[in-house]
């Protein structure tokens, strides 16, 4: 699926280095992931999560909090994969949820379906390959996926940037795109927590330009967080780490222990 930034050439591998007809080339990382994020298209000189923040995210993804969600996602895949399909996670971060896609069409015989992680976050795509080898990683700009036209039978969309203008262009005829969302209590006791008044997510409309929608799955639970780490890993993955103040961020290094409700909604479109 991968295509050259810098010309649109087909990239090939040949021993530890993409490259295409015209001779670019791109090395591969010792984890395995390729570099495929020019300096015209980087915002900044490390864009995307640092390594602190996808180690964090690692620590509370490897607990199977969201595991509910992973479950869900894989099972929506598994309804529209077909053998040979090609599945791109746009944002995939440290590789939790694309571990798990490749694992569950893994275990189907006869699948074969080529799978592609990409983020803009080089520490992301290195923890990503590390985690599974059933899955090629690359570091890229999801509003300029290196991949090439009409080349994915599915899109994994989870918490991720949104261009859809690049999605409709890598989907093929009819190609099914998958997103996840939060829904408007999800992490409601941890916000309780934190803000004297808390406000619940807006769920926007689901039409999106160019796609049909095909429904929603609602997904929804409560899980235990026993310790400040846990917590604290957590609301860094949130927007709303960013966006508390000082005394928010104290209350929350006075939590020992919580609960909280999770929900999120699994959403599937057909470009068109």
């Amino acid at each position: 699926m991968l295509i050259c930034p810098k010309c649109g050439g087909a990239l090939s591998r040949e021993g530890k280095s993409f490259l295409c007809p015209q001779r670019h080339c791109f090395d591969i990382a010792k984890s395995g992931y390729v570099n495929l994020l020019t300096s015209d298209r980087m915002n900044s000189a490390l864009p995307g999560d640092n390594k602190l923040m996808v180690q964090s995210r690692k620590k509370f993804l490897d607990k199977d909090y969201y595991k509910p969600l992973a479950d869900a996602l894989c099972s929506t895949v598994l309804r529209y994969a077909q053998s040979g399909c090609t599945v791109l996670d746009a944002g995939c971060g440290e590789g939790y949820y694309t571990e798990k896609i490749a694992a569950a069409l893994n275990s189907l015989n006869g699948m074969n379906a080529e799978i592609l992680g990409l983020d803009i976050s080089k520490s992301a795509a290195d923890y990503a390959a590390r985690r599974t080898k059933s899955a090629q990683f690359a570091v890229a700009s999801v509003f300029h996926i290196p991949v090439g036209t009409e080349s994915c039978h599915i899109v994994t969309s989870l918490f991720a940037p949104w261009c859809g203008e690049e999605i409709l262009r890598v989907l093929k005829k009819d190609g099914i795109l998958i997103m996840a969302i939060p829904s408007e209590r999800h992490l409601w006791q941890l916000k309780c927590a934190v803000y004297d008044e808390p406000y619940p997510n807006e769920v926007k409309d689901y039409k999106l330009d160019g796609f049909e929608f095909l429904g929603a799955e609602k997904v929804s639970g409560e899980i235990f967080l026993p310790c400040n780490e846990d917590i604290a890993a957590l609301f860094s993955m949130t927007p709303y780490f960013y966006k508390t103040g000082a005394e928010g961020h104290r209350r929350l290094e006075n939590l020992d222990s919580l609960t909280t409700e999770i929900g999120f909604e699994v959403l599937t479109y057909r470009k068109v």
